[in-house]
């Protein structure tokens, strides 16, 4: 985790790794619920007797899941303690090589890419790998893009 006093110090973070988060299982439950939310039910995801059949052997979570996760491992990756307001301006490169079966466990490794100054905030680019335990291809890549206002 990299941990700064305010935005502009992020630019002398670039380029640095700021580790990784502690691994979280993924549940059935938290799929159904993602499911109702995001009114994907596709049977891979929420029917197990028929995912346990299908090319997966098991119920997978939805690749939009596995990323809105990046939201919960930002903060666990990077602090900016003194900011009026931070916001997730958007994302790029988004990729999922591999499918999270129910009850693996995930985590993101996070990277610090770039860095701007831009009016009255500093706009970083933070790449997010989600890591599958015992997995040699992450679940997700994702740069992040956030602003933090001074």
């Amino acid at each position: 985790m990299i941990r700064v006093e305010q935005p502009r110090d992020l630019l002398q973070q670039v380029g640095r790794s700021l580790g990784a988060t502690e691994w979280m299982a993924i549940s059935q439950e938290r799929i159904n619920q993602f499911a109702q939310a995001s009114e994907d039910h596709q049977w891979i995801h929420v029917d197990p007797e028929r995912a346990a059949k299908g090319p997966f052997g098991d119920c997978i979570a939805h690749g939009y899941l596995i990323l809105s996760l990046a939201n919960k491992f930002l903060p666990e990756l990077l602090l900016v303690k003194t900011y009026s307001l931070g916001l997730n301006y958007g994302c790029d490169k988004i990729r999922f090589p591999n499918s999270v079966k129910v009850a693996q466990r995930i985590r993101g490794v996070g990277e610090l890419i770039s860095g701007e100054a831009k009016p009255g905030c500093v706009q970083v680019v933070v790449r997010i790998v989600v890591e599958i335990e015992d997995e040699e291809r992450p679940a997700c890549v994702v740069d992040t893009i956030s602003r933090f206002y001074d």
